[in-house]
């Protein structure tokens, strides 16, 4: 039996980093992986999503090109292609995991690897099975698409995201069930491409984790760029129809599409992660752990979507990341307070800690402050869409508690505000940081004079 200081199940972002983080610190580690190096985020979410989002930006950006004095003819687009890249991209940074484990002397196991009792980890393959022992174990399964209890759910052109992003070719007419953050960047990539777009919400509004404010620009955006959108909206059946296309049907109406996608959210990954009388302590579905990423199990940590409440690839890596640290007896490097979120649509949406009605909640005397981009220089001169950030902050002392905002490059500025909430800035504190002229980044500092 080959012995380990880390065994870790599972090589998607909280996996792979960590067994990166663990041969870093010396450890003797073991990565297992059932399917293809990198995860969900890499082989069904996050990457290849985003690269068809960048690709339907820039198609839309050269229709639009007149704007600019730019006369663009004969643009056409090559749905292969635009899948054929997005693949390529996928497998450069998939290789790009496996080279930088065998840099780090990593043992990579190509099987389902299923826990013992013990700390032993059973993984099985094509090739036969092999036992693994370790002093530590980090499960980090990820997460699979979830599917509603819909009549009609297991039709023939209803898919998840995972299947969409290996479609052969452009549906002419989409219906989306789930306006979350998964539905809303879908519909803004197939619209862009011309496809006719239709997003139902069982919520009262598109991103119901997010901010209310946010929600309603980014519903009248899709409607302006074509995409219909209904909230408060529940499917009862999914039907087939004599001509092959599907009708979506809900109350006394219904939507007819080519393809239905069903983005409703994604659960727990945990099928056959463990031996029988070898679980830890679950909930829902969920691996339960403390702040450490311990389990129930002793020298048993679990990290990611099968075991954290916000499932994001970043916070996967700092969780996983952390775990490690703590087997070593070492501080944590990651400040998992504050995790920010993402949506990739044009414009971005981003927000970090607390909206104000959170923070009023939660019964603090605190304010906000708005600045639209409509005079952001950067905004005005590249033609981007209107948006603002907003500022969330106790009113006293005027300490940061949040930020929201929804403008080109969100993702990116989000990052400003995650670190000085990080390190309990103030907006003064904040504000006294000199950004370039002319940058989207430049509004904040107006946002910050409070």
């Amino acid at each position: 039996m080959k012995a380990y200081d880390l065994i870790v199940i599972g090589a998607g972002p909280g996996g792979y980093e960590a067994a990166f983080e663990a041969a870093d610190l010396g450890m003797k580690t073991a990565l297992v992986e059932k399917e293809a190096l990198g995860g969900t985020c890499l082989n069904h979410g996050c990457i290849p999503t985003k690269s068809l989002l960048h690709a339907a930006g820039l198609y839309r950006s050269i229709r639009e090109a007149d704007l600019f004095g730019i006369s663009a003819e004969h643009v056409a687009l090559d749905f292969a292609r635009m899948q054929a890249r997005k693949n390529e991209v996928v497998l450069q940074l998939r290789k790009g995991i496996e080279m930088t484990a065998g840099k780090k002397k990593i043992d990579l196991f190509r099987g389902k690897g299923t826990l013992q009792g013990g700390r032993c980890v059973l993984v099985k393959s094509e090739d036969g099975e092999e036992m693994l022992e370790a002093r530590h174990i980090l499960l980090a399964p990820g997460s699979r698409p979830a599917l509603p209890p819909i009549p009609g759910i297991d039709l023939e052109g209803v898919v998840t995201s995972d299947e969409l992003l290996e479609a052969e070719k452009l549906p002419q007419r989409l219906v989306i069930i789930g306006g979350g953050v998964i539905g809303v960047e879908f519909a803004s990539v197939f619209a862009a491409l011309g496809t006719s777009v239709t997003v139902i919400e069982a919520m009262g509004q598109l991103l119901p984790s997010l901010d209310r404010e946010i929600a309603q620009s980014l519903k009248m955006l899709m409607k302006k760029r074509g995409v219909k959108v209904l909230t408060d909206t529940r499917v009862q059946e999914i039907r087939k129809q004599e001509d092959g296309s599907l009708s979506v049907d809900f109350g006394s109406a219904q939507e007819t599409a080519d393809l239905v996608l069903v983005s409703v959210g994604r659960r727990p990954y945990t099928e056959g992660l463990f031996a029988p009388g070898a679980e830890p302590e679950m909930d829902r579905g969920r691996i339960v752990t403390d702040a450490f990423g311990r389990t129930s199990l002793e020298g048993v940590y679990a990290v990611g979507d099968a075991a954290g409440i916000i499932m994001l690839a970043h916070a996967a890596t700092a969780a996983g990341k952390n775990a490690v640290r703590h087997m070593a007896g070492l501080e944590g490097c990651a400040d998992t307070r504050f995790i920010p979120s993402c949506v990739y649509t044009e414009p971005e949406i981003a927000c970090v800690g607390m909206t104000l009605d959170e923070a009023k909640a939660a019964g603090l005397e605190a304010d906000s402050r708005k600045v639209l981009m409509s005079a952001n220089g950067k905004t005005v001169l590249s033609g981007a869409e209107r948006g603002y950030i907003r500022v969330v902050f106790e009113k006293e002392s005027g300490k940061l508690l949040g930020a929201q905002m929804m403008c080109e490059r969100a993702s990116d500025i989000i990052s400003e505000f995650t670190q000085a909430l990080s390190a309990g800035m103030t907006a003064k504190d904040m504000a006294r940081a000199v950004r370039p002229h002319p940058t989207f980044s430049e509004a904040v500092t107006e946002a910050l004079r409070i």
